[in-house]
C-alpha cells in the first residue's frame, strides 16, 4: 500500500510550527504534495526534517505560492514546466517521477489561483492556467505511465462540493466556465476524481474552510483540493480520507490534507 497526501499548507513555516509534524508522524504518508509553501528552497528541507526526497518550485514573487513534493522513495526525475507561459516562475506547478515495482508514476503538485469574478483579466489568467494543465495532463498520458494530479485547484466541481452552493453561483471558484474544465477532464478525457469516487455522493467531505466566522464549526466548507488520476491508477485506489482537525484551534492550515491509499 502506498499513501499519498496533498495539502495546501498555507505557509510551511507556520504549518510546521502549528502541528504539521505531529500529523506527519501519525499519518505516515509515503508522499506529501504541498501548495502555498511560501518558503525558499533551502528552507523547505529543513522545515520538513530528515528522510524526505524533495522537489520544490519556488515563486519568483517572494512569500507567494510555491509547490513541493516530498517522498520517502527516490525521485528519478522532476520538472517545473517553466517553458510554458502559464507555469513560468510562479510556483504553481511541479512534477516528480517515482518508480514503483518497475512502473513509472508521475505525481503533480499544482496550485491554481483563486481568481476574481469582478476581474476579466484575473479570470482569463485562471482559464489559461487550466488550459495549460489540460495540455500537459494529456501529454503525460503516454505508454504505461501512471499519472496523479494533486493540489489546491480552487474550484468546487459540483453542488455537493461546497456547503453554500446557491450563494456562490456567481462567485469565482464555482462559476460554470470554471467547472467546465473539470467536466472535460472527467467526462471527455477519462480522468478520475479519486476522493469523490471513493467517498460517494456528498455533501462534502470538504477540504477548506474560511477562517472567518464559524465556518469550521459549522462545516461550511469547500472541496477544492483534489487527487485526480488516470483510470489505471484510480483503479488501484483503496481508500480516501480528509484529515479534518477535530477542532478549530487544532488546525495547522485552513485546508485539510486529502489522503488516498493506492495498492501499488
Amino acid at each position: 500500500m502506498f499513501t499519498i497526501a496533498s495539502v495546501n499548507v498555507n505557509g510551511l513555516r507556520a504549518a510546521t510550527r502549528k502541528g504539521m509534524h505531529e500529523w506527519l508522524a501519525t499519518r505516515s504518508p509515503d508522499v506529501v504534495t504541498m501548495q502555498e509553501v511560501r518558503a525558499p528552497d533551502d528552507l523547505v528541507a529543513t522545515l520538513l526534517g530528515e528522510g524526505w526526497n524533495i522537489v520544490h518550485a519556488e515563486s519568483a514573487a517572494k512569500g507567494r505560492a510555491g509547490v513541493a513534493i516530498a517522498t520517502r522513495v527516490p525521485i528519478v526525475d522532476s520538472r517545473t514546466c517553466n517553458d510554458r507561459a502559464a507555469f513560468t516562475d510562479n510556483g504553481r506547478w511541479i512534477e516528480a517521477d517515482v518508480e514503483l515495482d518497475g512502473r513509472l508514476l508521475t505525481i503533480i503538485s499544482a496550485y491554481v489561483h483563486t481568481g476574481d469574478e469582478t476581474s476579466a483579466e484575473r479570470m482569463a489568467e485562471k482559464h489559461a492556467f487550466f488550459e495549460a494543465m489540460t495540455q500537459r495532463m494529456t501529454e503525460l498520458r503516454t505508454g504505461d505511465r501512471l499519472v496523479l494530479l494533486t493540489g489546491d485547484l480552487n474550484v468546487a466541481h459540483r453542488e455537493d462540493d461546497l456547503k453554500n452552493w446557491k450563494g456562490n453561483l456567481t462567485s469565482a471558484g464555482f462559476l460554470p466556465e470554471e467547472r467546465a474544465h473539470f467536466d472535460h477532464w472527467f467526462d471527455t478525457l477519462g480522468w478520475v476524481d479519486v476522493a469523490r469516487s471513493l467517498s460517494g455522493e456528498g455533501p462534502g467531505p470538504y477540504s477548506w474552510w474560511s477562517y472567518r466566522g464559524r465556518a469550521y464549526d459549522n462545516d461550511a466548507g469547500w472541496r477544492i483540493d483534489y487527487q485526480i488520476a488516470t483510470p489505471e491508477l484510480a483503479a488501484l485506489a483503496t481508500e480516501a480520507h480528509v484529515d479534518r482537525a477535530p477542532t478549530y484551534d487544532t488546525r495547522w492550515s485552513d485546508h485539510a490534507p486529502v489522503v488516498v491509499t493506492y495498492a501499488l
